[in-house]
């Protein structure tokens, strides 16, 4: 099987390209001539220079694409202006699918997505079904291209939507910055933490969107996700446990702390440098975003195997070893 990725680079990519390798595929991978590829040192994968932004290279890139997978895009970061995720997320995805639709061979395609397209969930578990509600650049961007992915299906491109939720794990370095924060005892809750979040350890994440790949629906979307939410105390107390250290214990009124990183924004302007929290953060972890995965469940066969306390340990072995924490 020849597979063909884009974001192997980065974290949820190359966990995909070293676990499609492991089995025997035959792995292309686009990168930037700029970009660094030491994450997959050791990995059978073969380098296509080129960028989703560039839809020339990506026609060379596919020509002979068996499966696609489509991960490349930006995450969320503070200070990025809106026309960077047009351009990656957006732009980069019609770019992937405008190329996938030339290859004569018809090519399966994987579009990892995300369930942030739905914005915040309230209490109750929000299924596929539910109407995308994004409330910052990345979700809405996300969102964006689902509808992309929706006017190619429609044009014979078989697409699938993988929505893996809130992942961390072994050689991510975003969720690390969390698990630095409460070993350095800088962490606070937000309302008490009794925000639900969905984490999902990357194996489950990755497991979940190659069955999306390979019995997926085309231009229907699938949450990959953890066993269950969580919220964010129970969270942050599990974190703490792995680490060693003692559990976060302040909390502030979601009010105070809008105020507080507005404030830190505007300063932010003058001296040049990044806050260390933003509001898009502060309404990260003062909302619920839970998720319902039976419909990967019941037409895929998913079922995720790793409960919070295995994959928190896990994480933080990986990251004691590579000196990360």
């Amino acid at each position: 099987m020849r597979v063909f990725i884009t974001g192997a680079t980065g974290f949820v990519g190359g966990a995909l390209a070293r676990t499609l390798a492991a089995g025997g595929a035959e792995v292309h991978a686009l990168v930037r001539p700029a970009s660094s590829r030491s994450s997959l040192d050791g990995v059978p994968v073969r380098w296509h220079e080129g960028d989703i932004t560039d839809p020339e290279s990506l026609s060379r890139f596919f020509a002979s694409a068996e499966w696609i997978i489509h991960s490349a895009g930006q995450l969320g970061q503070a200070g990025l202006s809106e026309d960077v995720y047009q351009r990656l997320n957006v732009d980069g995805t019609r770019n992937v699918l405008a190329a996938a639709q030339a290859v004569g061979s018809r090519p399966r395609v994987l579009h990892v997505s995300s369930p942030g397209v739905l914005g915040p969930t309230g209490a109750a578990l929000a299924d596929e079904t539910a109407p995308c509600r994004a409330t910052n650049s990345y979700e809405k961007t996300k969102a964006a291209a689902e509808e992309i992915v929706r006017f190619y299906v429609a044009r014979g491109v078989a697409v699938s939507m993988a929505r893996p939720g809130f992942i961390y794990g072994p050689g991510d370095k975003h969720v690390l910055l969390l698990f630095q924060a409460i070993k350095q005892g800088r962490f606070f809750y937000i309302d008490g933490g009794r925000y639900f979040c969905h984490p999902t350890f990357i194996q489950d994440a990755v497991n979940g969107m190659l069955l999306c790949l390979k019995h997926g629906k085309p231009g229907e979307a699938y949450h990959v996700l953890g066993p269950k939410p969580v919220t964010f105390r129970e969270l942050g107390t599990e974190m703490a446990s792995a680490l060693g250290v003692r559990a976060p214990r302040f909390s502030i009124p979601k009010p105070i702390a809008m105020a507080g990183v507005y404030a830190l924004e505007v300063a932010s302007k003058v001296t040049g440098k990044m806050p260390p929290l933003t509001r898009t953060g502060v309404d990260f972890f003062g909302q619920h975003r839970q998720y319902s995965w039976k419909k990967a469940r019941n037409q895929l066969g998913y079922q995720p195997t790793y409960e919070l306390k295995r994959g928190i340990t896990e994480t933080v072995a990986w990251y004691r070893k590579q000196s990360w924490i």
